[in-house]
């Protein structure tokens, strides 16, 4: 009988800890996986609301905060789980471009309950990530394709045949 109660409680501290590891496994792949998430798409919403137009004539990079909203919205609805997201933008600067994202989620935490025994949450734990980007070049502004652009000899407007 005594063994049979060591096997018991060994198969049971077992249980135990894989659902611990299993639960903080969750929190952090999901955590990881919304900075990079919320990085990739800041990242690619940036260098999509660039101006171009606006870089032929003044050879300083300028983003459009509209297109930035819009484009992040499309990509990080399309590469997003099917857990609810708050998005908060902050900070959106057009010149130089810059980009203050947030992103708040909640996670489900089953086996955590409140002393009282009335969970105010109902399982939740909020997580929330935040991500700052600026946009800039290393090269400095070409001063004779400016000049030519004032001057009328270089069209910044290119089409293709």
């Amino acid at each position: 009988m005594n063994k049979a109660m060591l096997a018991v409680g060994i198969i049971f501290l077992a249980l135990l800890a894989f659902a611990t590891i299993n639960l903080i496994q969750d929190f952090s792949t999901g955590q990881e996986l919304d900075y990079y998430l919320l990085k990739e798409t800041t990242d690619a919403a940036m260098v999509d609301a660039l101006d171009f137009d606006f870089y032929a004539e003044s050879g300083s990079i300028r983003m459009d905060k509209e297109k930035f909203v819009e484009s992040f919205l499309r990509r990080f609805a399309k590469s997003a789980s099917a857990k609810d997201y708050d998005i908060y933008f902050y900070a959106l600067n057009e010149t130089p471009p810059k980009a203050s994202v947030k992103v708040e989620t909640k996670t489900i935490a089953t086996a955590q309950s409140t002393p009282t025994g009335k969970d105010e949450n109902n399982g939740k734990i909020d997580i929330t990530t935040t991500y700052n980007s600026i946009l800039e070049t290393k090269y400095l502004q070409d001063t004779m394709s400016k000049w030519k652009i004032a001057t009328g000899e270089l069209d910044a407007n290119v089409t293709t045949r």
